[in-house]
This record gives structure tokens, sequence and C-alpha cells, in this order.
């Protein structure tokens, strides 16, 4: 064991563990179980990266100038920060994620957070360059890791990059979907089907046109994400504790978002008002928003499918069987696609609740409350994908209809006199109606008994192309 302090006092730590004290009394403090994200913390090694690059073009400026380069002025040896920069890196690949012990819920504003990353790539720099974990007199979690940082401006600006990262993803989930769903809609577009409100049998429609609302409402989705980037772009990293910058040399704040954007490759900006976006946090409201209303799409095309290939609905159509549905009940297959992506999206509901909520808790220059903030936002972004992907690969590219059976169903439902009311009026097709409900008759058997209009004139406007027009013309009477 070795032992390392703070001004609180000290703590036992094992050798070879890459956090310290500031992690460790986090875990103490907060015995949640809920693992941080994976994401996010590969963000801050990315983060820190592009800091300790913005740290060296600093240095490398100030040695330059000679009107200043002759000052008494600290500087972090040339050694430590390229071994820093090498820990940043693996940190932002992934690697030592085991070593992050802080959980995903927690108090401080984020500071465990940054302070357990400090500390691990302070303790694999050190590694690096032969020394011990723990041997903080060559380099310090705080005077050199954390250098012209603060928890208020890397965590929040680590979480956007994250963020604008699964947006990618989910951006293309949604399209992917949305292709396999217009493959749906171009093959069954002449294919009839019954057409329902309130659960109810309404009026003829066809399996295209029920599919061809599920892509509308997916490219709506898409585009909705696609402007997400722009309100999550801009990000205060730089701007110290409150934006104000202090503590923090000017070329620092004016170079070190364009050094992250390098790293990333994303459309990150500095903020113009760094204090505006350190203190309020409503564009992580703004675009849950728009994955909340993908959530609802998703639910209302899972759920709608759900029930027309329900035995309820006599298998109205079929989804790909996943897997076996009961351990007492022999051959039952349950609809498991369609209730995960329920799940998901009642779990983005809650997550925007929580978000909502806690962002309107931010009090004067900082939210204390984005540890949970971000966690709920991760949470829905990478939920959304999974949904999307799972409809896409195990449900929607698997969906079979019997047309013919559609078809034969829809002749003998007493919803298509509808289509009947310019020809006939209501009060005729309402007996048509009647007589095929109470008969169990199709439309042709039950206008053959009525004789309440010519056989031919009836196929000729119930054949598909007819049935599927937008309205009628005053020549088709």
């Amino acid at each position: 064991m070795r032992t390392e302090s703070d001004y609180l006092g000290s703590m036992n730590i094992p050798d070879e563990a890459l956090y310290g004290i500031h992690s460790l009394r986090a875990k103490e403090n907060f015995p949640d179980t809920t693992p941080f994200q994976l994401e996010w913390y590969k963000a801050m090694g990315v983060v820190k990266h592009a800091c300790y690059l913005t740290y060296k073009e600093f240095v490398k400026a100030f040695r330059n100038d000679p009107e200043v380069s002759g000052k008494d002025f600290a500087i972090v040896d040339d050694e430590i920060i390229e071994s820093l920069i090498n820990a940043a890196v693996e940190v932002s690949d992934g690697m030592h994620f085991e070593q992050f012990i802080v959980p995903a819920i927690q108090g401080g504003a984020g500071t465990s957070i940054n302070m357990n990353i400090n500390e691990i790539i302070t303790n694999v720099a050190l590694v690096k360059l032969g020394h011990k974990s723990g041997s903080y007199s060559f380099i310090d979690p705080i005077e050199q890791a954390n250098i012209y940082q603060s928890t208020n401006d890397v965590v929040p600006s680590a979480l956007k990059v994250a963020t604008l990262q699964l947006l990618t993803t989910l951006e293309e989930a949604i399209n992917n979907l949305r292709f396999k769903v217009e493959d749906q809609e171009k093959k069954h577009r002449g294919s009839l089907r019954v057409g329902y409100t309130q659960m109810q049998a309404a009026v003829p429609s066809s399996w295209g046109q029920l599919f061809s609302t599920y892509s509308e409402a997916l490219s709506r989705d898409w585009w909705r994400v696609s402007k997400c980037f722009e309100r999550i772009k801009v990000v205060n990293l730089g701007g110290g504790a409150i934006g104000t910058g202090i503590g923090t040399p000017r070329f620092f704040i004016m170079e070190v978002v364009s050094q992250l954007h390098k790293l990333t490759s994303l459309p990150i900006t500095r903020s113009e008002n760094l204090n505006d976006t350190t203190s309020n946090l409503d564009s992580f409201v703004e675009i849950h928003a728009t994955l909340k209303a993908h959530a609802v799409n998703l639910e209302k095309m899972a759920s709608d499918l759900r029930l027309m290939a329900s035995d309820i609905a006599a298998n109205q159509l079929s989804i790909p069987k996943r897997q076996v549905g009961s351990s007492i009940m022999p051959g039952k297959v349950n609809p498991v696609i369609a209730e995960y992506v329920i799940s998901v999206s009642h779990k983005v509901y809650s997550n925007d609740q929580l978000i909502s909520g806690l962002c309107g808790q931010g009090v004067l220059d900082l939210n204390a409350y984005i540890p949970l903030i971000g966690h709920a936002l991760l949470d829905s972004l990478k939920l959304l994908i999974s949904a999307n992907n799972t409809l896409m690969l195990n449900m929607i590219q698997g969906i079979e209809i019997d047309s013919q059976k559609t078809n034969e169903q829809l002749f003998r439902n007493p919803s298509i006199s509808t289509a009947l009311l310019p020809f006939i009026g209501f009060n005729n097709a309402a007996t048509l109606a009647n007589e095929m409900k109470l008969k169990g008759l199709n439309i042709f058997e039950a206008n053959e008994k009525l004789k309440l209009m010519d056989d031919a004139k009836l196929r000729e406007i119930v054949k598909p192309e007819n049935l599927l027009k937008l309205g009628f013309s005053l020549k088709e009477i």
C-alpha cells in the first residue's frame, strides 16, 4: 500500500492503483454502483490531450517571445508534458477504464470525474517515466495533469464530445432503419389492408401507406437529430471555473478548442460567452427533447407492428421469431423486439424528465448536477442507437405480409363500403355494410343480394389502384 494525502488527511492506496486519494474519497462518499459511461471517459482523454497539446504550443510561444521569455515563469518540463500526452491518448482509447472508480451518480459537479482522470493520467505518465504510481513529487495530478484546466470546463466539454460522437452514430442508425422501412413500403405499395381508427375498422388503405407513415416519421427524426449538432457543438473549454478564464493564459483560451476540433474532427466551436455556456445547460434539454420525439416515433411503430402481428389481430402480418417465449407454454413466441423498443422509449422519457429537472437546478454560475445529466443523456443516446439497430436487423427487414389474405380480409370487412360513398351515398353504403356484417358476406356477395350498383362498376372501384387514389374526381362518378 502507498499513502496519499490531501488537506483533509491521508488514505492508503493499493501500490499498483492508477487512481489516488481523490478518487477513493469519491468512491466512499458516493455508494452508487452505476458505472460511469465509457464514452465520456474516452472523451475526457481527448479533451486532456487537447489541453496538453495547447500547453506545448503556449510554452513554445513563450520561449520564442523575447519580451517575456526571460521572465520568472514556471514551465512544466517537456518530458512531463509528452508523457501526459501519451497517457491521455491511452485514456482516449479506453485503456485503464477499470481504474476509473467514481460512479455515475455523484456530488461535486464532476470534480471527482476530473480528478479520477487526472490521477490515472498522472500515474500512467509516472510509470512511463520509470517512477512508481503515487510519486507526485515528479508529476502532480493537479499541478501538471490539470494545468490550465477546471472541472467546470473540461467535464462538460468532454460530455459534448461524447454526445456529438453518439449523435453521429444515432443519425446513421436512424437512416439504416428508415431504408429498411422504405423497402417494406415499396414492396407492399399496392397491398391492400383495412385502415383502423380507435382500434376499429375504418377505411381501405394499403400496407405501403402504413409503412410510409413510419418512413416519414423517421425522416423527421433524422432531420431533427442532424440539427442537434448545431445546438451542442459550443463548448466552454478554456473558460476555467465559471467562464471568466481567470488563472488561464489568453493564448490557451483562444487555442485549446481549435486543438480539440483537430483531434476529433467534430464541429466543435468555442463559446462566445463562456460564462453562459458554463452556467446554462438548456442545450442538453433541447437536444434530449429531440431524442424523446424519436423515442415516441419508435414506440408508435413498434406498438403498431406488435399489435398487427398478435393473435388478437389475427396475425395480419408476421414478424421474425427471435426466441422461445415461455418456460411453461409450448410453442409460444413473444414480440420481444417490439417490447424492447417500447421499454427503451419509456426509459428515454424518464431520462428526459430527469434532465429537464436537473438542468433547471443550476444555481448562479454553475450546475452541480452535470454528472447525472450527462449520464442520462448518453444513456438515452446509446439506448436509441440499440433500438434502431435491433428494429432494423431483427424485425423490420424480416416482416412478411400475405397480400392475398389481407386483400380478402378487406373485401369482407364492412369498412370497405366507405369507398362507395360518392357512388351510392352514406345510407346505402351503411345498408351494404350491415348486410356484410350480419351475414358474413364479402362486398361483392352483399351487393349481388342488395343490387345497389353494377357489379362491374363495383369491381372497378375496389381495384387497388383506385382505392388508393388521393380522393376522387367527378369524372369517376
